[in-house]
């Protein structure tokens, strides 16, 4: 597996789109519904699927290979954006993860899918 780092990767996603004059039609709204849409395609996949259904998806090569395409259309569009307004995803996520922490504290949220204002 490609060890790349978050700024690595992001800077990869800013060439392809400068060497295609991309920035032009890549404004926050519109990163934001590519992320949305590519979100979409990836759920399509797995819809109206059970569990195990969805689990057999994985196994089959092509089927889970349509899959990867999917999580990476949703981290280009992510990449993109925070590169183009520069967020720090690294750090957004980070800070996010602490904020979680607070609203679902291990003892109360431990094997829990409730939402935190229902813990």
């Amino acid at each position: 597996m490609s060890k790349k780092t978050i700024e690595e990767i992001s800077l990869k996603v800013q060439k392809f789109c400068e060497e295609r004059d991309w920035d032009q039609f890549h404004g926050p709204k519109d990163l934001a519904i590519g992320v949305i849409t590519e979100a979409s395609e990836l759920l399509e996949h797995f819809r109206f699927l059970s569990e195990e259904q969805a689990l057999d998806l994985l196994d089959n090569p092509q089927q889970k290979e349509d899959i990867e395409d999917e999580l990476a259309d949703v981290l280009f569009f992510l990449l993109r954006f925070s590169q183009r307004f520069n967020v720090d995803l690294a750090q957004a996520l980070m800070r996010k993860i602490e904020k979680s922490e607070k609203k679902y504290p291990v003892d109360k949220a431990k094997g829990s899918n409730k939402k935190y204002n229902k813990l």
